[in-house]
């Protein structure tokens, strides 16, 4: 059985949909409503990934799961936070693939230098819980009834992780803060295989 953790690109559009799509029209995982075009996530996958990494899971040439970083907030001082995602296929569930996917993801979030990962996780979804949790992710608080899905309010519960040092957070306001650098930059780096086979090694396939 072969299995790869990889950048996606705007060829895998079509088969992250077939994943996607079920998510929107039939849980309350995603507060979209109506599942995007294929045209629209390929613009998605675009506008975001040289700036932070978007990862597809492929086990025997089928994509099996992805995960990915959009920017928390648009606004200058939130530029080392980003929120994060993973979606897995129902035919593939359970097989350590979102832990894979976020390993290798939180990994190279880390090497660009981003501080911060935010995660919103609609309640309840005590399996998106366990996956977040198992990776280091710690709970923040509840928003109470801030999506309405299926004829119901929803409450969003907030996950958050650091992914750099303690000491890294202590700054005295005189020392600048480097701005997270490029996915293709870290590309250069000899830590990007590592995140991409660490994460490999969490498969349970």
């Amino acid at each position: 059985m072969k299995a790869t953790i990889r950048l996606a690109d705007e060829n895998d559009a079509s088969q992250m949909l077939e994943i996607y799509a079920p998510i929107v029209q039939e849980t309350t995982i995603s507060f979209e409503l109506e599942p995007p075009s294929e045209t629209e996530f390929q613009n998605r996958i675009q506008s975001y990934q040289q700036k932070m990494p978007w990862l597809v899971c492929e086990i025997n040439g089928q994509l099996a799961g992805y995960a990915y970083a959009s920017p928390y907030r648009t606004r200058a001082a939130y530029q080392w936070s980003v929120e994060s995602s993973v979606y897995v296929s129902e035919n593939h569930r359970r097989k350590g693939i979102a832990k894979a996917l976020y390993t290798a993801l939180l990994k190279l979030l880390q090497l660009q230098g981003f501080y911060n990962v935010v995660a919103a996780i609609a309640l309840p979804n005590q399996p998106s819980v366990a996956v977040h949790e198992a990776v280091g992710f710690v709970p923040v608080g509840v928003f109470h009834r801030v999506g309405f899905k299926f004829g119901k309010w929803r409450d969003v519960g907030y996950w958050q992780l650091s992914l750099q040092s303690e000491q890294s957070f202590l700054s005295n306001g005189d020392e600048p803060i480097n701005p997270p650098v490029s996915v293709s930059e870290i590309q250069k780096s000899p830590l990007w295989d590592e995140a991409f086979t660490n994460g490999l090694l969490l498969l349970r396939v």
